[in-house]
């Protein structure tokens, strides 16, 4: 924690938390471990992403004439996690707001990759299953940047094997609780990783994918059949024969570029 946001924490009228308990659990540490003074009678409210649009939608703007904090459990508020919409209601009503930076999963995994690569792209999480995740992991394995996603404990396994298939020697790092207690780090091919965690998956996990390079890199990619003056259906036909992906599928994604 840095004293800044120590300094925001303890002066908040009103804790706005994706989750009550853990924000609670924090300020108690900061009382008993650093004798840090606190206001007194701060209100705490539950503001997670399940019901972040409709807390948001029945906000006035006096609610913050008090001091007001946005807390989230672990990260930055706004990557993957809850925040935006509320940053987008303080400018459309004209609330001076700010944001503390604090540890970023993507950023932090990013850096430690050590693949020299001044361009990232972040995808968050691939979808669960069906065309749209194949999709999702081609454009991951060769849109040309260093690309950083999220997985779940319980699709690392898959993803790894998936990255396996899709090129069994491309190099790429994993981060295991970033600036927590158990952090670690692997390095290596997608099979090489697989082998090291022998199905010890447990954890918030970031992979890093290097970049595509010439050598292993489509001759053609998605965005140069993108910048053609072609119909929707013709792009997803061509996408579809570099990529693998459904037509079908490939062709409504296009749609909604």
């Amino acid at each position: 924690m840095s004293l800044r946001a120590i300094e925001l924490l303890s002066g908040a009228e009103v804790l706005l938390c994706e989750d009550t308990r853990i924000t609670k659990k924090l300020i108690h540490i900061l009382k008993e471990r650093y004798q840090t003074q606190f206001i007194e009678n701060q209100e705490f409210i539950s503001l997670h992403s399940h019901n972040e649009d409709a807390f948001v939608a029945k906000l006035e703007a006096s609610f913050f004439e008090r001091n007001v904090v946005y807390v989230s459990d672990a990260g930055m508020p706004g990557i993957s996690d809850p925040g935006q919409t509320l940053v987008r209601y303080c400018i459309d009503n004209q609330i001076k707001y700010d944001i503390l930076p604090g540890a970023n999963a993507v950023l932090t995994a990013f850096v430690a990759s050590g693949f020299v690569q001044t361009k990232m792209l972040f995808l968050g999480f691939l979808d669960h299953k069906g065309d749209s995740r194949a999709a999702g992991l081609q454009e991951a394995m060769y849109n040309g940047y260093t690309t950083v996603l999220y997985e779940s404990p319980h699709r690392l396994d898959k993803l790894l094997l998936e990255i396996d298939k899709v090129e069994s020697t491309r190099r790429i790092f994993l981060a295991k609780e970033l600036t927590k207690k158990y952090q670690r780090f692997l390095h290596g091919s997608a099979k090489e990783i697989f082998n090291a965690l022998d199905g010890n998956y447990k954890g918030e996990w970031v992979v890093v994918i290097e970049a595509a390079t010439a050598q292993n890199s489509s001759a053609v990619t998605q965005n140069d059949i993108l910048e053609l003056d072609l119909p929707k259906k013709v792009q997803a036909k061509l996408i579809s024969k570099i990529t693998g992906e459904n037509t079908k599928a490939c062709y409504n994604r296009l749609l909604n570029l």
